[in-house]
């Protein structure tokens, strides 16, 4: 049984609510080039930055679950760890060392997709995120996955590539098919028939989250499923017919493709075949899980659904059973910061638009979705617009903070949390012009917070979850130069950084409770203690360190 925080004796917080802004993707470049936050008018920020006690934070890597420091962080475990205060492993991590002990295969979810496929004659597929970004998956788990399916005697495996240029570089896609079709000769020279049966862009099918358009989820499953979509003789021929229609398509936004040959589509879904959706991370595997799953499923017309064994790479929602069968368990998240400040009887919002709304809420608990509180949570969505994001590059940031304002004049919360997308969502688009817009579309609305925060005596603490916008464009490693596209233009960077963010805490009504000389050299799970301290509270034990030192 959860306990509540123990009050602090040495100082019980201010009159004003604490507010915790997460820039999405905003954080401190290392090239001058490309760095749209350094070259953005952020004047409210930085005046912010320069008088209040402020540090950066490590946003990727080992300090926040990944395997290793040359992992970019992402916005999943980068919301897990500032909400739980700790680091926990995350999927990318446990996936392989579920692959390299074995133990993935010698579970009973492996088992049964094999023995499904060998039972009916079927076909095993697999469908997701086609590159080694390690933010949603690793072409080296796909590649483990084939090779032992080819070991267990399963005849045909089908790939269904989602592709990425955007936790990779923008136009990379053939990096990865062209060694992935050599890879597939070797094993079908064993005697198997494994090939690429069909794919698009992870912003154009499938790759959907929080409901924000599930059109992209129907065309997904026209394309993997039925077999319907341009259609091409190779994924090679496809991604080069569409890169010679237009020479500036990133990865991301190409449409879909079918592979056939002779007797038409070589891999629609049928009865009797085993599915394995092989992202770990769970907001864009929601929606195509459920066009599998559900019995009443409502969303678009998805015709006759075939009867197959369907498996996620992990469980994607822990409180819902999500999907029914996954090959790795994820990571045991307990005792976050929301449910401490439930049990503590402290009243909190979380708000964001629709892009972000799941991770200032689902990934922030721990991935648990509800409230720990019907009466003591307020979740708040602000729907977002559905175009393209370098078209709108403020977003929602204005609506968010209307309702903020709102909030924190109302006296009615302790604590708030926000999350503005912008500096990700624009920055995943690769178009300076319009990162540097929605830069300064967000610095407007921090300086509108710190208006707010002041008049009520609270606290703002500005930070992010991981680094994008400050990294635009691609730099040779050796020579830090800017690389160059074919018209001479930088190359746009579209995947996120491997940058500090920043922690600012703007407190106007300080009185030297704690130094004003932060710590240094933490990670952002170290935010939710800061918060618990900022709320006059004790922080549990075992979470990582404040960034605060108080003063006795």
């Amino acid at each position: 049984m959860l306990t509540s925080l123990e009050k602090n004796p040495k100082w019980q917080g201010r009159r004003g609510p604490v507010l915790l802004v997460i820039m999405d993707g905003v954080g401190y470049g290392e090239y001058r080039d490309g760095d749209a936050v350094a070259s953005a008018d952020m004047r409210h920020f930085r005046a912010l930055e320069s008088s209040s006690p402020a540090t950066r934070l490590k946003a990727h890597g080992q300090a926040v679950g990944l395997p290793s420091d040359d992992d970019m962080g992402n916005s999943e475990v980068g919301h897990n760890a500032i909400g739980c205060g700790r680091v926990f492993a995350q999927g990318a991590k446990l996936v392989g060392a579920s692959i390299e002990s074995k133990t993935m295969f010698e579970g009973a979810v492996w088992k049964e997709l094999v023995a499904n496929v060998l039972k009916n004659d079927g076909t095993l597929h697999f469908i997701g995120l086609f590159s080694d970004g390690n933010v949603h998956s690793h072409i080296d788990h796909l590649k483990a996955m084939l090779e032992k399916a080819a070991a267990e005697g399963v005849r045909r495996a089908r790939i269904h590539t989602l592709l990425d240029g955007r936790d990779v570089g923008s136009q990379t896609a053939l990096d990865y098919i062209l060694p992935f079709e050599d890879f597939l000769a070797g094993l079908n020279a064993t005697g198997v028939d494994y090939r690429i049966a069909s794919g698009g862009g992870r912003q154009y099918i499938t790759m959907d989250r929080y409901g924000a358009d599930w059109g992209m989820v129907k065309r997904g499953w026209d394309c993997h499923v039925k077999g319907l979509g341009r259609a091409f003789p190779s994924a090679r021929t496809a991604v080069e017919t569409y890169r010679t229609e237009n020479p500036r398509l990133i990865d991301q936004d190409m449409h879909e493709f079918v592979i056939v040959d002779a007797k038409g589509p070589v891999g629609t879904i049928n009865d009797g075949d085993s599915v394995v959706y092989f992202n770990f991370r769970g907001d864009r595997a929601l929606e195509i899980t459920s066009a599998f799953e559900d019995d009443g499923f409502e969303k678009f017309d998805r015709g006759v659904r075939p009867s197959v064994y369907y498996a996620g790479m992990m469980q994607y929602d822990g409180d819902l059973g999500v999907p029914k069968h996954f090959l790795v368990t994820p990571p045991a998240i307990d005792r976050t910061l929301g449910e401490y400040l439930a049990t503590s009887n402290v009243r909190t919002m979380a708000i964001s638009e629709t892009q972000k709304f799941g991770h200032v809420t689902y990934f922030f608990n721990g991935n648990r979705t509800g409230k720990f509180s019907e009466i003591l949570e307020d979740y708040i969505e602000i729907p977002s617009d559905r175009v393209p994001f370098e078209q709108r590059p403020w977003m929602k940031c204005a609506e968010i903070t209307d309702r903020v304002i709102q909030a924190i004049e109302s006296g009615e919360y302790r604590f708030i949390r926000l999350n503005f997308p912008n500096g990700d969502m624009v920055g995943h688009t690769g178009v300076f012009q319009s990162v540097v817009c929605s830069m300064e579309s967000m610095d407007i609305q921090i300086g509108r917070l710190a208006d707010a925060i002041r008049k009520a005596g609270g606290i703002m603490i500005l930070s992010a979850d991981h680094g994008n916008s400050d990294d635009m464009f691609e730099h040779d490693k050796k020579t830090k130069q800017v690389l160059l596209d074919k018209d001479g233009s930088p190359k746009a960077k579209t995947s996120h950084s491997l940058n500090p963010v920043p922690c600012v805490i703007y407190d106007p009504e300080s009185k030297g409770e704690y130094s004003a000389d932060l710590r240094s050299g933490l990670g952002i799970s170290s935010l939710a203690a800061t918060c618990i301290e900022l709320l006059g509270l004790t922080p549990p034990a075992d979470y990582d360190a404040s960034v605060l030192s108080m003063k006795a």
